[in-house]
């Protein structure tokens, strides 16, 4: 009942539009006056929060991500992929889905992606015949991907929250994401061969191939830097996005010329707002989880777990279903940080790796994304696009059921993750 009472609470502060961040940590420090704890716990708990050193990747993938978007790498990635597969049976979806995975391997952030290689895809597949609601649903959820595709925002998160290896994380995230890439791309060849709504291009020559692919070749050198010197263990995931966001200016402001100093103090404030908004979220939640442990609600849902769900596939069906529910209402990195604390001692419990459940975890989160009325995906395409959000909401349908298979897939085959971090 308490935890009922606190769920109420805490919906019933985010239906009133209080920021995420002040109804956790308000809610947080509510509970511990009215269970007669210290409220010193607050401060306390949020000081050990953001000195973590792990956290210091956020603002600095943000910093990466957001140079790589004002200097225009999107352009140069969507150009290059286009130049070899576009005159494939919905060859400019697959560019696009290529370019997205490709941002996502370099950004760590799904916003990024999805607003960096929707710029330039949008107009150009709504020009060639593609249907629009298609468009849209098909950038929002790819950049999605920019959260599973490793470096991830939310990955650093869950492992910073369950002191798991962010490495492990990682590694664990390179299978579900490239599965989820191909079966976007199936997808969208087998609605473009069966469903028209696109006009067939003839091959670009070698020469263009050849420009373009040299004109993005600094970008795939970024990612494969980055990718390289994270699992080959030379560095952190903290110094590696140190490195990339170094590189960053160098291959947009050296390399390329197409970063201004406009562009660069733009790029610096939108990092600045959004680092602020996700410690200030990080640090309510971890105000509320310090409350909800005194009051012993993760351990009182995992004993209700425990004698009421004896088998991990039912568990991962009642999770699901929550996730999709809350998906509704919290945006991705909230999902992350309130219900991990609350479900990974019974996962645990019922013999689910921490590593795999994180991957689940955010191929949930990535259901969120796109979920209505608080995807922010959606709202990245909407105004990217300048559509109706029911348009784009509509758009993703097929792509979210895409997503779920993803889980299902996930579940019936742990080692889709697992292989990478612990088999190879």
């Amino acid at each position: 009942m308490t935890a009922l009472l606190i769920l109420a609470g805490l919906f019933t502060l985010l239906l009133l539009r209080v920021p995420v961040a002040f109804a956790l940590g308000g809610l947080g420090l509510a509970l511990l006056l009215l269970g007669g704890f210290s409220p010193l716990m607050a401060p306390q708990a949020i000081l050990s929060t953001l000195d973590g050193f792990i956290l210091l990747a956020v603002p600095l993938f943000l910093l990466m991500s957001n140079v790589l978007l004002k200097g225009g790498v999107g352009r140069d990635l969507f150009a290059a992929v286009h130049a070899w597969v576009g005159h494939w049976p919905g060859g400019l979806a697959v560019a696009t889905i290529v370019s997205c995975g490709v941002f996502a391997a370099i950004s760590g952030s799904s916003v990024a992606t999805a607003a960096t290689i929707g710029t330039v895809a949008i107009p150009e597949m709504i020009s060639r015949g593609y249907d629009k609601r298609f468009v849209y649903g098909l950038l929002a959820a790819g950049g999605t991907l920019g959260i599973l595709i490793p470096p991830s925002i939310p990955m650093i998160v869950y492992g910073f929250v369950t002191e798991q290896s962010v490495i492990a994380l990682f590694l664990a995230g390179i299978g579900p994401g490239l599965a989820l890439v191909g079966l976007f791309i199936v997808y969208s060849m087998v609605y473009a061969r069966f469903f028209g709504g696109y006009t067939p291009e003839p091959p670009a020559s070698w020469s263009e191939r050849r420009a373009s692919s040299l004109r993005a070749l600094p970008s795939l050198a970024l990612a494969a830097v980055i990718i390289g010197v994270i699992y080959s263990g030379a560095a952190t995931p903290t110094e590696a996005a140190a490195i990339g966001f170094a590189a960053a200016l160098v291959i947009t402001g050296l390399v390329l010329r197409t970063l201004t100093w406009q562009g660069f103090k733009e790029a610096m404030f939108e990092s600045m707002v959004t680092t602020v908004a996700i410690l200030l979220i990080v640090a309510g939640a971890k105000v509320f989880g310090k409350a909800i442990t005194l009051y012993r609600i993760p351990q009182d849902i995992s004993v209700f777990i425990g004698q009421a769900i004896d088998t991990p596939l039912a568990f991962i069906l009642v999770v699901s279903v929550v996730l999709l529910f809350m998906g509704l209402v919290f945006e991705a990195l909230s999902m992350v940080l309130i219900m991990t604390p609350v479900l990974l001692p019974a996962a645990m419990a019922l013999g689910l790796d921490p590593i795999w459940f994180g991957i689940y975890m955010v191929v949930m989160v990535e259901c969120a994304l796109i979920t209505p009325p608080v995807g922010l995906n959606l709202y990245v395409i909407q105004s990217v696009a300048r559509a109706s959000l029911g348009d784009v909401s509509r758009g993703v349908l097929p792509f979210l059921a895409l997503m779920l298979f993803t889980v299902v897939l996930l579940y019936v085959w742990p080692d889709l993750a697992l292989t990478i971090p612990f088999k190879l």
